[in-house]
């Protein structure tokens, strides 16, 4: 392993998929980088199911052959089960978009994240693990600080032309600065732990990720088929419903699991594995992405939330964007936040696709059944928003019509209220 020195070109903070996306195409440019990572690689991380949009970012990495071994189980599809049980005919990828990159994967977290941390090595980054960031001082001029203390307890200060902050949702720089702004429409939480010996399709059949409404529709479950029999369920809701006077997070998850038919069916002879995990308010930006000589990328910058597995897909795509305005910077002699955050319009004009998508799947009235029927033509437009083809064409076609639709079924909604008060 290289030794840590006292100065850098860049300092990436975070070995996420963002992070480590940064740093290998940074570092591949002779810019001298390096990558910390606070926890032991690999390390435990949600978010198992991949968008099939990630394969582009995969590829310019070179870590395809890495990952589609074997040694993850492929993800052909997603299908959507209602709050009676009902199950949706699945959106199968391939029916919408034959190219290579169709079908996509269900990963652990910390193989796969490892697997991205160690080619940003192979690169060229200098890359530690167990390496904790204690503080970022950014200058208006001259050189960046990052204090660090590095696995064997030993502090040191690196000075650097350029600060990246990939921590995830600790979002080190928007935290400090206080730009990082909780969504209020999506104040979500969610409760996940795995099982084994759960109900899974033959090998036959293709592999899918599974979205399940409970009897309520108050909640959501996630159900993600791993590899080695393993299967990722997680619940989600309103924050203060799922978490707020409802006892522990094991009897909440137990509760839900039995208002919730297709889990029931799906985990009737299974064992949970592992313990259970919470995670609240994730839904979040920073106001600012970059500024002289820093950037937030992946979900430093924000998330959006986990219905459509859409967190790894961003986070890479931020941080292949953002990685290219760093070159260009350094090419040209210009680190300015302007230019280090030049990234930003085209990749919200892609994100704002699937933000919309996660309020037609959060507006009680809608169903995206429904909505199939009245518009059979929106099928393929739809499964390419599952799929994350959200840069190109015209990814949101769909909402001349849905748009109008939802608006509609407020306004019935509205009406039938009016009538019962009246009445």
């Amino acid at each position: 392993m290289d030794s840590m020195k006292n100065q850098y070109d860049c300092v990436v903070v975070g070995g996420g998929p963002a992070g480590a996306t940064t740093a290998a195409l940074v570092a591949e440019k002779g810019i001298q980088t390096l990558l910390v990572e606070r926890e032991k690689m690999p390390r435990f991380h949600v978010g198992e199911s991949l968008m099939p949009e990630t394969y582009w970012s995969l590829e310019r990495l070179g870590v395809l052959d890495k990952l589609q071994n074997g040694m993850f189980t492929k993800k052909n599809g997603v299908q959507f089960v209602n709050h009676e049980g009902k199950e949706s005919q699945p959106f199968f990828f391939r029916d919408a978009d034959d190219r290579e990159c169709a079908d996509t994967l269900h990963v652990q977290r910390g193989e796969f994240d490892k697997v991205l941390f160690d080619n940003a090595s192979e690169k060229g980054a200098t890359c530690f693990d167990q390496t904790r960031v204690l503080n970022i001082t950014l200058n208006d001029s001259g050189l960046h600080q990052v204090t660090l203390r590095d696995r064997e307890g030993h502090e040191v200060t690196v000075e650097t032309k350029m600060v990246v902050d990939a921590s995830g949702q600790q979002a080190m720089i928007s935290s400090n600065m206080k730009t990082k702004e909780v969504d209020p429409h999506l104040k979500k939480a969610a409760i996940w732990t795995y099982f084994k010996d759960a109900r899974r399709n033959s090998s036959s059949e293709p592999e899918v990720t599974a979205i399940l409404h409970t009897n309520s529709k108050k909640c959501w479950f996630w159900y993600i088929p791993l590899s080695d029999d393993t299967v990722s369920v997680g619940v989600v809701s309103d924050n203060d419903y799922l978490l707020k006077g409802r006892g522990t997070p094991e009897q909440t998850f137990h509760d839900e699991w039995q208002q919730c038919v297709g889990i029931k069916n799906r985990l009737q002879d299974a064992k949970q594995v592992g313990k259970f995990h919470v995670a609240k308010e994730f839904s979040y930006k920073s106001r600012q992405v970059a500024g002289e000589g820093w950037v937030l990328v992946g979900d430093a910058y924000g998330f959006i939330d986990p219905i459509y597995s859409s967190g790894v897909f961003l986070a890479l795509k931020s941080g292949e964007m953002a990685a290219d305005a760093i070159i260009a910077g350094f090419e040209n002699g210009d680190l300015s936040g302007e230019q280090l955050g030049s990234w930003r319009e085209p990749f919200e004009a892609g994100v704002v696709w699937i933000r919309k998508l996660v309020d037609a799947f959060y507006t009680p009235e809608f169903s995206f059944g429904e909505f199939m029927k009245a518009y059979p033509q929106h099928r393929t437009n739809l499964t390419d928003l599952l799929v994350g083809k959200v840069f190109e064409g015209e990814p949101g076609r769909m909402f001349t019509d849905m748009d109008p639709w939802i608006a509609s079924l407020g306004e019935n909604s509205d009406e039938t209220m009016t009538a019962s008060v009246s009445s």
